[in-house]
């Protein structure tokens, strides 16, 4: 068979799907703003000027400017602004987000501080919505998810249970929905009027962090953490397609978790260039996070349609062990005080997500000097294209504030800015040679564009006590895809005339607007001694 095809954003071939994939594996690679109601409300921007337990993950130097011992709990409400409510996902969230110490021992002078905080990374709690209507993006209402799955047929490509590009949504539509029941072995596609698919996300990346900072004569403070992380990822998805003509109806419900565990490690300094100024440069770098994870599935499709097809239901179940080495992240930063009264910081950060190396695991080695075993990867060449021409370099500009105007009372404010990390022009395919497409149970995409977050707060001390409020507005929008774009040709020859045949397809939708608009409120209580 000849094939002669293109894909209307990105060309097929170099591109994968679902788990063990770009997307998939950049939800791990994002970075909530969380900690402290202090560190929020300044907008994060405390890597320069120190003194709060919430920078022992990005510039672990701050702790060195710790003059006494102390220990701080937070808690948070997480409030979705549109969505709805759907499985086990609500649109408002109680949180704990962060318990943790530095301890300052008295070491006849010897400036050494010991800190450890638990903090919420990543907070997964997000329902989607979306819906659209196929016939306002493609007159010819030949779109659908299971044209998709025709369309690989059609190729030649992905219907072997040994073919890394046969998913298990293909499987599911092979066996129930593309088969006519009379014909046997003929496949038929069945375009869709319009989708409406409803997903409850659920979970957090729980981080882990053990540093030890210290200082030079007050001018140059050093600081290191060893960080270890806890993945719990849930995804519940309900897609459903109208079929065109009335023909009847499609719905796919797929539940998907992740879990496992990664370390890293981060190395900070924060220098005074002038013994009489309090001003500070900071800057640090964090290791890539080395992640050994799980994935596990349970998908079934309920075939709705009047037509055609072999059965009714479909299930698909599977579970896969990979690894993830996410990208090395750099910063630099500024802070400045006036008197006791007035701080200012800010922070630049920078992370190429399109160096996430997505990585294979081959089976277990054993050292036969040592006689010790240990597991043996190498990189999804594949995947890892595909993320590097998929995503981008990412900036981070954190800007914050704080004044006094009591001895007793902070008042903050901060502007955290993270851009967008997907080229806007990539999306899914369902074609790459890779464990990602195999494993894959859902066709969906999302290019999300930069984030804003606004941040407000408040601080009152006691003697020894201290209570912290923030609260933080983040803005995100997206364009969401229920499936990849595929439009080409293939040639074949026909069965009477032996005569080469150009067979066109099309499969195209476009873009359906989300926003991912949240409100988060803190609170923060300490103790210092």
């Amino acid at each position: 068979m000849k094939m002669q095809y293109y894909l209307l954003v990105a060309t097929l071939l170099s591109l994968p799907a679902a788990a063990q994939e770009t997307y998939e594996n950049a939800r791990l690679t994002d970075h909530d703003l969380n900690g402290t109601a202090r560190y929020v409300g300044m907008g994060g921007a405390l890597e320069a000027l120190g003194a709060d337990i919430s920078t022992i993950g990005s510039n672990p130097a701050g702790l060195g400017l710790n003059r006494h011992s102390s220990i701080f709990a937070t808690g948070s409400l997480l409030m979705q602004s549109n969505g709805r409510n759907f499985a086990n996902g609500s649109k408002t969230n109680a949180s704990f987000d962060q318990i943790g110490f530095v301890y300052r021992p008295k070491m006849n002078g010897i400036p050494l501080n010991f800190g450890f905080n638990y903090s919420k990374g990543r907070n997964f709690n997000y329902v989607l919505s979306a819906a659209g209507n196929f016939e306002a993006s493609n007159a010819n209402t030949s779109s659908s998810q299971n044209s998709q799955s025709y369309i690989k047929a059609l190729l030649g490509s992905g219907f072997e249970k040994n073919d890394p590009t046969y998913s298990q949504i293909d499987h599911l539509y092979r066996t129930s929905v593309l088969p006519d029941a009379k014909e046997g072995g003929r496949l038929y596609d069945y375009p869709a009027s319009s989708f409406d698919m409803l997903r409850a996300n659920t979970g957090y990346i729980a981080n882990y962090d053990f540093s030890f900072s210290t200082n030079i004569d007050e001018r140059v403070f050093l600081g290191l953490t060893f960080g270890m992380k806890d993945v719990h990822y849930d995804r519940t998805t309900s897609y459903k397609e109208a079929l065109a003509n009335n023909r009847g109806f499609i719905d796919v419900a797929d539940e998907r978790c992740i879990t496992g565990t990664g370390f890293d490690v981060t190395a900070g300094v924060i220098v005074r260039p002038i013994a009489e100024s309090p001003f500070r440069l900071g800057a640090y770098v964090k290791s890539p996070t080395w992640y050994d994870l799980r994935t596990e599935n349970a998908t079934y499709l309920e075939n709705g349609t009047t037509v055609g097809g072999s059965s009714k239901r479909a299930k698909a179940a599977e579970a896969y062990d990979f690894k993830i080495w996410t990208p090395w992240r750099f910063g630099f930063s500024l802070g400045h005080t006036v008197g006791n009264y007035l701080a200012f910081g800010l922070t630049y950060e920078y992370e190429d997500h399109s160096t996430i190396n997505t990585r294979i695991n081959d089976g277990v080695e054993v050292d036969y000097y040592t006689g010790s075993t240990y597991e043996s990867t190498s990189p999804d060449v594949n995947m890892n294209n595909h993320t590097k021409n998929t995503l981008k370099g990412v900036s981070t500009l954190k800007i914050g504030a704080e004044y006094k105007p009591v001895k007793n009372l902070s008042l903050r404010a901060g502007y955290n800015y993270v851009s967008g990390k997907y080229n806007k022009d990539r999306q899914k395919d369902p074609t790459i040679f890779s464990p990602g497409t195999y494993y894959s149970s859902t066709t969906d995409f999302t290019n999300w564009d930069a984030i804003n977050r606004f941040t407000l707060g408040v601080g009152y001390k006691v003697k020894h006590f201290s209570v912290d409020l923030a609260y933080q507005y983040s803005a995100q929008k997206g364009d969401f895809y229920p499936f990849s774009n595929m439009v080409g040709s293939v040639t074949m020859k026909d069965k009477k005339t032996q005569k080469d045949v150009e067979i066109p397809f099309s499969n195209t939708t476009g873009a359906t607007k989300i926003e991912n608009n949240q409100g988060q409120l803190l609170l923060t209580l300490g103790y210092t001694f």
